[in-house]
C-alpha cells in the first residue's frame, strides 16, 4: 500500500517467477542422489515443522537476478528456523530474509567450473550460506567448506577419520557410504545421524521392520516351543500322578487283604485257646 503511494514498485511474487528453467538433472544417478538425501532427512525429520528442504529448484535473492534469471537454484539446500510448508521457489524476501544454511551441488565434469566458481560466490557473499558441499555422484569425491563471515568466502574443511564432516546447522554429518538405492548400487552421499548410521531410506526402513517382525515371530514361535515343552512336562507328571495314585489305591487294598487275613487269624487263635481251656 506504501509502495504504491510512493510510487515504488514492490517486489515480484514468489508465485509469478519461474520456478525452473526445465532442464534435467545431469544423470539418472544424480537425480536419485538428489532424491535421496531429501527424503532420508524428511523422513528423520517428520516431526518437525521448522525446517525446509528442497532440490532443483530455484533462489531467489535479488530482483535484478530475478529479472534476468540468471541463476539456477542448488541441487540440494537446507533452511532451519522456518516453517515447514510446500513451496515452488524459495524466494528470499517472502521468507523474512532467510536463506539457505546448507547447499549440496551434485558437480559433474561439465559443471565443476560454475559449482566452484560462480555458485560458490553467490552463495558465500549473496547468500551467506554457512555450509557449501561439492559432491560427484560418479567419483564419489566430496569436498565441504565453511563460511568465514568476516571475509564472506569460504574455507575448506578437512574431514574426520572416516572421511565425513559435521554439519553443525543440522546436528548430522554429511559422508559417502556404499549404498543401494533404486537401481543405483553405489557409493552415495548420505546424512549421517548421531549414532554413526546413515539416516534410512524407506526401503531401508521396511527392511529394518522386516526384520524385526522376522526375530519377533522367532521368539514367538520359541515361546510356543517353550510352552508345548511345558506342556508335554505337565502332561508327564500328571501322568506320574495318576500311576502313583494307582499304586497307593492298590497298596492300600493289599493293605486291607492282609488286615483281614490277620483278622481271621487271630480269630481262629482265640478259638483254639478256647478249645483247650474247655479240655
Amino acid at each position: 500500500m506504501i509502495s504504491r503511494e510512493l510510487g515504488v514498485k514492490p517486489p515480484p511474487r514468489g508465485e509469478d517467477l519461474p520456478t525452473g528453467d526445465g532442464e534435467p538433472m545431469e544423470t539418472h544417478r544424480h537425480a536419485q542422489q538428489m532424491f535421496l538425501l531429501i527424503s532420508t532427512l524428511e523422513e528423520a525429520w517428520k516431526d518437525r515443522d521448522d525446517f525446509f528442504v528442497g532440490g532443483d529448484m530455484f533462489i531467489y535473492f535479488s530482483e535484478l537476478q530475478a529479472k534476468n534469471q540468471d541463476f539456477r537454484g542448488p541441487d540440494v539446500f537446507v533452511v532451519l528456523d522456518t516453517a515447514r510448508r510446500e513451496r515452488k521457489s524459495w524466494v528470499v524476501w517472502e521468507e523474512e530474509g532467510r536463506s539457505p544454511d546448507v547447499v549440496i551441488e551434485l558437480t559433474s565434469a561439465s559443471t565443476e567450473h560454475v559449482d566452484r566458481g560462480e555458485k560458490m560466490r553467490i552463495y558465500a557473499q549473496l547468500l551467506h550460506v554457512a555450509e557449501y558441499y561439492i559432491f560427484d555422484p560418479f567419483s564419489g569425491a566430496l569436498d565441504a567448506y565453511e563460511l568465514e563471515p568476516s571475509s564472506r568466502s569460504y574455507r575448506k574443511r578437512t574431514p574426520d577419520a572416516e572421511g565425513r564432516y559435521a554439519s553443525g546447522a543440522t546436528g548430522l554429518a554429511l559422508g559417502v557410504v556404499p549404498t543401494h538405492f533404486g537401481s543405483i548400487d553405489a557409493p552415495l552421499l548420505r546424512w549421517i545421524g548421531p549414532d554413526g548410521a546413515p539416516l534410512p531410506t524407506g526401503a531401508e526402513l521396511a527392511a529394518e521392520a522386516t526384520e524385526r517382525a522376522t526375530q519377533v515371530e522367532g521368539r514367538i514361535a520359541q515361546a510356543e516351543g517353550r510352552a508345548a515343552q511345558a506342556e508335554d512336562r505337565v502332561a508327564q507328571a500328571e501322568g506320574l500322578v495318576v500311576q502313583a495314585q494307582d499304586l497307593v489305591a492298590q497298596a492300600e487294598e493289599r493293605a486291607a487283604r492282609e488286615a483281614t487275613r490277620a483278622e481271621e487269624a487271630l480269630r481262629r487263635v482265640a478259638e483254639l485257646e478256647a478249645r483247650l481251656r474247655d479240655q
